[in-house]
């Protein structure tokens, strides 16, 4: 149709942030940001029904000079990979605002500007073709999910805030850093696909590998710099616990997808067993910590740590079969996650407590909501028939034949998955009825229901028939891995 269909996609929630300035009426406030998140989600779907699965070629590019004596340029573009992450992004954005729509009931339309510019910040990450502009979001995002967290936030907001701001601020440095040295080492330009096209000294590769890796950790995050992440979930709002694990940890797996291994593959392939080590520790080490908790969102916090441990597995085991899996599990992730915070928030709600052993019998009293609870626990814990059983699946493959000692280790994690989600399902939601002794408990209502069931449609379609979405990230995911293997194998 000849639109920019990628600025649009970027800038209508921006857009849409402005727009709400001009309400003064909350209940507008709130069905103006959810008609504009909805909107920007018929763009995604739009995007994807004209994309071509056929190449690994960047598709919808837009490229405009901004600052031309530096090489900076306004450059968009997606592949299969950055695809999903665009579709996902905007795919949570309306149910956060469909989370928020009770559970926000001061400074609502604060919030509500700032979920929609931390969306449009999050969609430029994913579609950025210039490293300038890519930082320009990856750095600007810090102020809006500081904000979540710090204003409308729990009792430890501030704490987990301004934890949150440094843990990622000190990654972002180390990020910058690593900008400017291949700003000069890569031919003095910010355009991602021709950096990828460098042949990098070894020794320049390896310095930057270790500056992306800090910066990107931090974000997963990986063991040992994860400490910031079940603070900021556990003082966050349901929306903001929505973004984090839905996409913001994501951003530093995509960075490795991005950056680290087509532009340093030598690097790459030479550190990889230390990511793999790194991988299965942070799969063994979360799945022990959601273990040892009662607190039901700090479960589900911790348990992050651990399954995007399968993530890296699967992106450094360098094959075929662990790196598709390594990305469809980010997406699976996203969608399994954060429905599981999604459903903290809303039990919260009604109870204003989080404590597993205050709960019991709630299948008695909420059977809808148990029902979803039950879904989305065999999803997180990889049952054949969800979503994440494909991702883990392939990620296992790949990681057993990488290296066997990690791929052992994975398989420890996903029993201490199995244990530490079947132990919370049963004390929240068998035995007697005692949490309505305590808690007047409702089940879902129709907006709560609007906001789970897509990310239970999805939990089956992709467990049931995963074609369309390997589809998608097949042939570009071909293309880096034999950009890396082919680059890489001179070190």
């Amino acid at each position: 149709m000849g639109l920019p269909l990628l600025s649009l996609i970027v800038f209508t929630p921006a857009a849409g942030a402005v727009v709400l300035l001009l309400f003064r009426s909350e209940d507008a406030v709130r069905w103006t940001a959810l008609a504009i998140t909805v909107l920007d989600l018929a763009l995604c779907i739009a995007m994807l029904a004209g994309f071509d699965q056929s190449t690994h070629q960047m598709q919808f590019t837009e490229i405009h000079p901004w600052v031309p004596t530096l090489g900076i340029t306004y450059a968009l573009g997606i592949d299969g990979i950055s695809a999903l992450f665009v579709f996902m992004t905007a795919l949570l954005g309306w149910i956060c605002v469909l989370a928020s729509w009770v559970a926000i009931n001061s400074k609502v339309k604060e919030f509500m500007v700032s979920l929609l510019v931390m969306q449009a910040l999050m969609l430029g990450v994913f579609c950025a073709l210039d490293l300038f502009l890519f930082y320009v979001c990856w750095e600007a995002m810090l102020i809006p999910m500081y904000l979540i967290i710090g204003v409308w936030g729990g009792d430890g907001r501030v704490y987990a805030a301004f934890k949150f701001f440094l843990y990622t601020l000190a990654g972002s440095l180390l990020f910058l850093i690593g900008v400017i040295v291949l700003y000069f080492h890569g031919g003095r330009t910010f355009d991602i696909l021709a950096l990828t096209g460098q042949d990098l000294p070894f020794w320049v590769q390896s310095w930057l590998f270790f500056a992306f890796l800090i910066a990107f950790a931090v974000k997963v995050p990986m063991v040992p710099v994860h400490t910031w992440l079940p603070d900021a979930h556990v003082q966050a709002p349901t929306a903001g616990s929505i973004i984090l694990a839905g996409v913001l940890l994501k951003m530093g797996a995509y960075g490795f997808l991005r950056f680290s291994l087509p532009m340093l593959p030598e690097a790459s392939v030479y550190y990889s067993t230390l990511m793999l080590a790194l991988s299965a520790l942070a799969i063994v080490y979360g799945g022990l910590l959601a273990l040892a908790q009662d607190d039901l969102k700090k479960l589900v916090a911790y348990s992050s740590i651990s399954h995007m441990g399968f993530v890296t597995l699967g992106v450094f085991a360098l094959n075929l079969r662990g790196l598709e899996g390594g990305i469809l599990q980010m997406f699976n992730h996203g969608i399994t996650t954060g429905a599981l915070f999604l459903l903290v928030g809303l039990i919260y709600e009604r109870t204003h407590t989080r404590n597993i052993p205050d709960y019991g019998g709630l299948m008695k009293v909420a059977p809808v909501y148990t029902a979803f609870l039950a879904l989305f626990t065999l999803s997180s814990m990889a049952l054949p028939g969800t979503n994440s059983f494909v991702g883990e699946l392939l990620v296992l493959s790949g990681g057993f034949a990488a290296n066997l000692a990690a791929g052992a280790a994975a398989v420890v994690g996903a029993l201490l998955s199995a244990a530490y989600l079947l132990g919370m399902f049963r004390r929240v939601a068998l035995g007697p009825a005692s949490i309505g002794a305590r808690f007047k408990i409702r089940d879902v209502n129709a907006r709560e229901m609007a906001a789970i069931l897509p990310l239970a449609v999805f939990v089956l379609w992709v467990g049931l028939y995963p074609k369309p979405f390997l589809n998608i990230i097949d042939v570009s995911v071909k293309h880096l891995l034999a950009q890396v293997l082919t680059k890489g194998s001179g070190q």
